[in-house]
C-alpha cells in the first residue's frame, strides 16, 4: 500500500489534467497516473515540483522523462494489460510503476546499481511486485526473458540497437528516442516478419544518450 506524502504542493490529478492537455487520452494510462504519486518516486528535495509536467533530477546527474513525453511514449505502446514488456531506464520507477499497471509484467533494467536499488525500494514500497528489475547494459536488453510484447527505452541513440530490435515479439511494439542525445525524434516501431517498421514519429524531444555495448560508449564523468 502507499504511503501518503504530506505537504507536497499538487496532486496526482494535476499530472492527469497536464497529460490530458499534452493529448493522451488512454483511460487506463490516465488512471495508472491517478493511482501512483509520484511524489513518492523522486528525491525527498525534489518533491515540491513532483505534480508538475517537468522533468525532475533524481542524482547522479540524470533526470526523470516529463511525465506528458513519459505518458505519450507509453500510451503508443497500446497495452491492454497482457503484455510482457521490456523498460531500458528505470530511474527511480515511477515510469516501471506505470507500466507494471497496465501490463501483465515488467523486465526494467537500470545500469546505475545506486538508482537501481532506491528505484527497487519504492517499488516494493508501492507493493508493485511484477517488476523484474535487472542492473546491467539495457543497450543488450534482458535475452534471458525475450521475446517481450513492448519495449519502451527512455534513452536516445541514433538507430534501434540490434539486440533490442531482435527481442520485440512479431506484432509487438518498440519506442525510444531516435538521435545524438539532447535534439531526437520519439519513435514508434512495429515488429513484423522483416524487422521493425517506423510506425509513426510521436515527438522531438531532448533524452540522455543511450549508453553501452550497442549505444554510445561509457561517460567517465557519469
Amino acid at each position: 500500500m502507499s504511503r501518503s506524502v504530506h505537504a507536497v504542493p499538487g496532486a496526482p490529478d494535476d499530472l492527469v489534467r497536464a497529460l490530458v492537455a499534452a493529448g493522451v487520452a488512454d483511460e487506463r494510462l490516465l488512471e495508472a497516473v491517478r493511482a501512483t504519486p509520484r511524489a513518492e518516486f523522486v528525491p525527498a528535495g525534489e518533491r515540491a515540483a513532483a505534480y508538475q509536467d517537468v522533468p525532475v533530477p533524481i542524482g547522479e546527474g540524470q533526470v526523470t522523462t516529463q511525465p506528458s513525453l513519459s505518458a505519450l511514449m507509453i500510451e503508443a505502446l497500446s497495452l491492454s494489460g497482457s503484455e510482457h514488456v521490456l523498460e531500458v531506464g528505470t530511474g527511480l520507477g515511477f515510469q516501471t510503476a506505470l507500466l507494471a499497471r497496465l501490463a501483465a509484467d515488467v523486465v526494467s533494467v537500470e545500469m546505475r546499481p545506486g538508482m537501481a536499488r532506491r528505484a527497487r525500494e519504492n517499488l516494493t514500497r508501492h507493493g508493485v511486485r511484477n517488476v523484474d528489475l535487472r542492473v546491467g547494459d539495457g543497450s543488450g536488453g534482458v535475452p534471458d526473458r525475450a521475446p517481450y510484447d513492448a519495449v519502451l527505452v527512455s534513452a536516445a541513440f541514433t538507430e534501434v540497437p540490434a539486440p533490442l530490435a531482435a527481442q520485440v515479439r512479431p506484432g509487438g511494439r518498440l519506442v525510444q528516442p531516435v538521435g545524438p542525445g539532447g535534439h531526437e525524434q520519439v519513435v514508434c516501431f512495429a515488429r513484423t516478419a522483416s524487422g521493425l517498421t517506423r510506425l509513426r514519429v510521436l515527438t522531438a524531444a531532448c533524452f540522455v544518450r543511450l549508453r553501452g555495448r550497442y549505444g554510445f560508449p561509457p561517460d567517465e564523468r557519469e
